[in-house]
């Protein structure tokens, strides 16, 4: 069973944003982290996911912590009726992020994942820690003016790796 911690941070929304990824076994852990000079907090929740389950070797059991409501209730109850209508809300509209709901949908099926949402800044350890991460991705990407990601810190002492 893999762990995965996940947040999005925004500076400005629409503005520069990062996104970490707590990704954590009982023999290794890593962690990542990107941003993007201009994009939305929503974005970055959905790209953490996305970067997380893409940095992934093989099919794995997991259990996905994230503290947006967005990106838990989307992946688990909404997006059945966005792909139904064509990838429309109830309300007939486009669903946004639509590029990066297809995606976190195509990632996730390769897997089986609990979607739990973990309230944020409330002194959880693993989602602070995801939550620094996303500080560090927006920091970074405001910085260098583009698109940045990659791995932080990456415990190798276990050599089957999954991630």
């Amino acid at each position: 069973m893999i762990e995965i911690y996940t947040d999005g941070a925004c500076s400005g929304n629409p503005g520069p944003g990062g996104w970490g990824a707590l990704l954590r076994t009982s023999q290794i852990e890593t962690e990542l982290c990107g941003g993007e000079p201009a994009t939305t907090n929503n974005r970055m929740e959905l790209l953490a996911v996305i970067e997380a389950l893409q940095s992934l070797t093989e099919p794995v059991e997991a259990q996905v912590y994230t503290d947006s409501q967005y990106v838990q209730k989307g992946i688990s109850e909404w997006i059945h009726g966005w792909k139904k209508r064509g990838w429309k809300t109830a309300s007939k509209e486009p669903v946004k992020n639509a590029d990066l709901w297809r995606r976190l949908d195509a990632l996730a099926s390769g897997h089986t994942i609990e979607w739990r949402w973990v309230k944020g800044h409330a002194g959880h350890p693993d989602n602070e820690r995801a939550d620094a991460l996303a500080r560090a991705g927006l920091e970074q990407a405001r910085q260098s003016g583009k698109a940045i990601g990659g791995t932080v810190k990456e415990d190798n002492a276990w050599p089957g790796r999954l991630f």
